[in-house]
């Protein structure tokens, strides 16, 4: 638990860095079976490329990189709960368990709290698209934080 909360920091500050430059509120961290941070992204989206998020990256960077056994026991650390393209991508190259601050339940109330429209992709669980896949989350001490990201983010763009 305790090295969950650390991942989890820091994919915290990650969507920060991302929000910070002009990008959507969402980090994510690579995690090996001993422990060892394997890579980690944010949000790139502002680019123009809405496919730039941080869970897909590290899908594409660990199939690159390990081996199917070493994907298989990784861990992925994200801000928010994958979205069904990113986990679809993280069960296809069969990566392991997945641990979010931030539930898609939660982030699909706060977006109508804050007057934002549904996106074009349908808001679902991971388990709903990968239900093989291990899941932990959300984790409530990292609900405010997460929530004022996505406020600050929605102002902004009004």
């Amino acid at each position: 638990m305790t090295d969950d909360l650390k991942h989890l920091e820091r994919c915290v500050a990650l969507a920060t860095e991302a929000l910070d430059a002009g990008d959507e509120p969402f980090g994510s961290v690579l995690v090996a079976a001993d422990g060892a941070v394997l890579a980690e992204d944010r949000n790139r989206v502002s680019g123009g490329d809405d496919t730039q998020h941080p869970e897909f990256a590290l899908a594409r960077w660990a199939a690159e990189n390990l081996t199917p056994a070493a994907r298989s026991t990784a861990t992925v650390y994200t801000s928010g709960e994958h979205c069904p393209m990113c986990s679809a991508a993280h069960a296809w190259v069969g990566l392991g368990r997945i641990v979010y601050a931030a539930s898609t339940e939660q982030l699909t109330g706060w977006l109508t709290e804050f007057g934002v429209p549904p996106g074009p992709v349908a808001a679902l669980p991971i388990t709903a698209i990968a239900p093989n896949i291990p899941v932990t989350g959300p984790f409530p001490e990292f609900t405010d934080r997460i929530r004022a990201l996505h406020r600050r983010l929605h102002e902004r763009r009004r």
